[in-house]
């Protein structure tokens, strides 16, 4: 096996031992902050006061609801239990950003299990980008008509959260099984047009579900045009990119932008190369929950900081 995870730039290649030493962030927390139109980031630590947040939001991903196979035969269970843990949080969020692959086949009954699942969310306010998953059947037409609604195209969009702008991108309307995601020349033109009203001093998320960085193009983990995406957001100052669909936590900040995958709340996938392909990894019951979860962000809006934790279902942050 190479040391390297070979990917399409050389400029974004990663080699084992530095996504190895990325992933050993996961359950930890990372303030991100901008200085001088420049992001740092350094490790949180408990004796450190945190400022008081402007607001906070949680991230959750690939959900999967009417998956049954081993590697978690059960996850409407781990789904009601990472709302459980939404729901106690010391400060409620604002709203929750889900990054896709709500359902696994695009079945009505797995939607419809899904929303009566979210009845129990006390954050009510929910936007939602769809997963490769969410439209195997109808080309996405139900999850358009049930999570899709005000949105463009096959479900992109952009909303205002005190002073932050937050951008939802689809990168799956047109991808094939283990190929890389697309955005498509109308999401791109629609982008750089959205982001003309936004002042480059302006904090901005975006989120989609196929990662908008090459982490693993082997396996699809990448999105083909996501360097043009990219290119319009290099003049803002803050730049945070959160994506789902590889089901592991792994960070990366290359220059303003601040890359974030987040876990599923289903079931892992392998680390890049360190199987035969990706998809559902077995692992023992009882460590199950230490794989899973979710993450929870805050915004300052006096430093311009933005601060993430992920947490899975075993600890007990």
């Amino acid at each position: 096996m190479p040391d390297y995870i070979t990917e399409n730039s050389s400029e974004d290649t990663i080699d084992r031992r530095g996504f190895l030493s990325c992933m050993a962030w996961a359950g930890t927390g990372m303030l991100f902050s901008v200085a001088g139109g420049v992001l740092t980031s350094r490790m949180l630590s408990a004796a450190e006061p945190a400022p008081l947040p402007t607001f906070n939001f949680v991230q959750i991903s690939d959900s999967h609801i009417g998956f049954h196979k081993p590697a978690n035969p059960d996850v409407g269970a781990t789904f009601r239990e990472t709302i459980a843990r939404i729901n106690a949080l010391p400060q409620a969020p604002d709203f929750i950003l889900h990054t896709g692959d709500l359902t696994q086949l695009s079945e009505a009954k797995e939607f419809d299990d899904l929303e009566q699942m979210l009845r129990d969310c006390k954050t009510k306010q929910i936007f939602y980008v769809p997963g490769e998953h969410d439209i195997l059947s109808d080309n996405g037409a139900q999850y358009l008509a049930r999570f899709g609604k005000g949105t463009q195209g096959t479900g992109w969009f952009s909303f205002d959260q005190k002073g932050v702008h937050f951008i939802g991108l689809v990168n799956v309307a047109t991808v094939k099984e283990g190929g890389l995601g697309v955005l498509g020349e109308e999401q791109l033109t629609w982008l750089q047009k959205d982001l003309a009203a936004v002042k480059q001093s302006t904090p901005i998320v975006v989120f989609a579900h196929i990662p908008l960085w090459s982490v693993y193009p082997q396996w699809g983990w990448g999105t083909d045009d996501g360097g043009r995406a990219l290119e319009l957001l290099k003049p803002y100052g803050s730049v945070t990119v959160l994506n789902g669909h590889i089901h592991q936590a792994l960070q990366k900040v290359e220059g303003n932008i601040t890359f974030h995958t987040a876990r599923s709340t289903a079931f892992p996938q392998p680390a890049p190369g360190t199987a035969p392909k990706a998809g559902p990894m077995m692992v023992p019951a009882d460590k199950l929950r230490t794989q899973i979860g979710l993450t929870s962000v805050s915004y300052v809006e006096t430093s311009h900081s933005l601060a993430v934790i992920d947490s899975t279902l075993g600890s007990t942050r």
